[in-house]
């Protein structure tokens, strides 16, 4: 059987030790699997060594990192049938979390192991897909400047981001948009729009995790021009499970939808990724087209 392809991202700043890919590579043998370790140094590293292992009959491919380098090997896994395993190495790992893979690696390579193939969706916004949300406006912008400041000041990625959350609400922009779905239009001026693959859930204590990535509808949060009390308010409602009580907050749902807007470039955020793009934005839910190996169901008798 050819060799699983395994890839990393070594480019995080993660400090692997020189011998760590041959200590990875260990640890696959020991549950039956011949891996070849990738350490890639970029995301365009990602893909092509993803590519590469698609063309060379590779089994299974694995991504090891945050949810930003699991997105980007998927990208290229995406549509192709081959089973798709993740190793989750970075800060958050929310796709990792909603999918019940475990977060400590020895029982995430166990998992690439003995698994089972599960068929999930993906969002797609002008061609690039999300694993778990896209949003606009107010996130790209905190994104843009943290990167910003750990390039120039080199600050940490948490300071900056405190900092750059910090600069954005001070700033405050508002974003002018049409949203187009399911025949109908929805103006807004907002200061943030996310899109998520499938639905989250933004009420209680579990904010921001998924009960199941097969559903397929993307879901779409809008906040209503509130003031920064008002996001302060959105956030209060939210933990406290009372996010239906929030006048100003639309949540909807759709296969597809359209966001138009006056400008003519925009940020968006892909999985934590910044990107350019051009109006208007094309969003898609593409059902079951990326198999990933997650952990068997718990057998309910004996």
């Amino acid at each position: 059987m050819s060799k699983i392809a395994v890839i990393i991202n070594a480019g995080a700043g993660c400090g692997y030790a020189p011998d760590w890919a041959q200590q990875l590579e260990a640890k696959f043998a020991a549950v039956g699997l011949d891996a070849a370790i990738t350490l890639a140094a970029s995301g365009a590293d990602m893909i092509a060594t993803a590519g590469q292992a698609l063309r060379d009959g590779a089994p299974i491919v694995v991504a090891g990192g945050g949810d930003g380098t699991i997105n980007a090997v998927a990208s290229v896994v995406v549509g192709s049938g081959t089973p798709f395993g993740v190793l989750p190495l970075g800060t958050l790992n929310h796709f990792a979390k909603d999918l019940n893979i475990p977060l400590e690696l020895d029982a995430a390579i166990t998992n690439v192991a003995q698994g089972v193939p599960h068929q999930v969706d993906v969002g797609e916004v002008n061609g690039r897909i999300f694993l778990n949300n896209s949003s606009l406006g107010l996130y790209p912008d905190i994104v843009r400047d943290r990167e910003k400041q750990q390039r120039r000041l080199g600050r940490g990625k948490w300071l900056a981001f405190s900092w750059a959350l910090v600069a954005a609400l001070r700033r405050y922009p508002f974003l002018s948009v049409q949203l187009k779905l399911k025949d109908a239009v929805h103006a807004r001026r907002t200061p943030f729009v996310f899109i998520g693959n499938n639905d989250y859930l933004m009420e209680g204590l579990n904010i921001g995790e998924r009960e199941r990535l097969d559903g397929g509808q993307l879901s779409l949060y809008v906040a209503q021009r509130p003031g920064r009390l008002g996001l302060l308010k959105l956030a209060l409602h939210a933990l406290f499970g009372k996010l239906s009580q929030a006048k100003d907050f639309d949540v909807l749902t759709a296969t597809d939808l359209e966001i138009a807007t006056k400008h003519r470039r925009l940020r968006v955020a892909t999985d934590g990724e910044v990107t350019v793009m051009n109006t208007p934005l094309q969003y898609r839910i593409r059902p079951a087209a990326l198999t990933v190996l997650v952990p068997a169901p718990a057998s309910s008798g004996e």
